[in-house]
């Protein structure tokens, strides 16, 4: 496992200068097929899930786990911890902080922009982070940020634990005014996976985002509980994973 040193927020100008942490790398054991960027949860950072990732059997999968900025974090009274971006109470109405998505979804973005042409490229993550990965994806699937430049990376599979989509209320309306936007929503993998007895982000949220997505034009959006599980991961919510991604990626 190698690392690379801190990376700035990217290409795009934007109001705020933000610093993101270490990214961690996990190579391929096995011919490289494709990349993914797993993105942390609220207050972690890229090493942990790092360390599970190295020891999942998918060998032909490269790893990406960067570390999000340090920044103050309304949920949290204004205390400040890795987060990808800023989130009050979970509600249906935002995504609140357009900015700070985008400024992460273009970090993913440089991320994946010196992979080889021929290798699958897709995202995904816990709590937070799966939330960043579904704007994230959402992106794609409009061929902008939020802010209406132009995203430049193709995925081809979306992973979301215990997560959440972001201001998904006007997606419908969005997608369907684009014949590209559809297509592309027909097309992309989903998976979400969420633990029946989640305290931090109730599986309501994850449960409706599913539903959102669906309704909004992803026809390939595979929802799954798991009873008794909390707000962490556990052997056989990784081992669906695993299949999945396998079944996708030629993990």
């Amino acid at each position: 496992m190698s690392s690379s040193p801190p990376t700035n927020s990217g290409s795009r100008p934007t109001r705020r200068t933000v610093e993101f942490g270490r990214t961690y790398v996990v190579r391929p054991k096995g011919k490289h097929q494709a990349t993914v960027v797993w993105l942390h949860g609220l207050g972690d950072n890229g090493s942990s899930w790092s360390q599970l990732l190295d020891n999942l059997p998918l060998p032909n999968i490269k790893w990406i786990c960067p570390t999000a900025p340090t920044r103050p974090v309304t949920v949290l009274g204004g205390f400040s911890c890795t987060a990808w971006f800023d989130e009050g109470e979970l509600s249906e109405d935002g995504p609140k902080d357009v900015e700070g998505l985008d400024t992460s979804a273009s970090h993913i973005a440089n991320l994946l922009s010196t992979e080889p042409s021929d290798v699958k490229l897709g995202i995904g993550g816990f709590s937070m982070g799966a939330a960043c990965a579904l704007y994230s994806a959402t992106c794609f699937v409009q061929g902008r940020y939020g802010n209406g430049s132009s995203f430049p990376v193709n995925f081809r599979a979306i992973v979301g634990l215990s997560g959440w989509l972001p201001g998904g209320q006007n997606l419908r309306n969005i997608i369907e005014g684009s014949h590209d936007a559809i297509r592309r929503a027909a097309s992309l993998p989903i998976l979400l996976c969420h633990g029946l007895g989640d305290e931090v982000v109730p599986y309501s949220f994850g449960e409706r985002s599913s539903q959102i997505l669906s309704s909004a034009g992803f026809r390939n959006v595979t929802f799954k509980s798991y009873q008794g599980l909390g707000h962490y991961t556990v052997p056989k919510e990784m081992e669906d994973v695993c299949q999945w991604l396998n079944a996708r990626l030629g993990g």
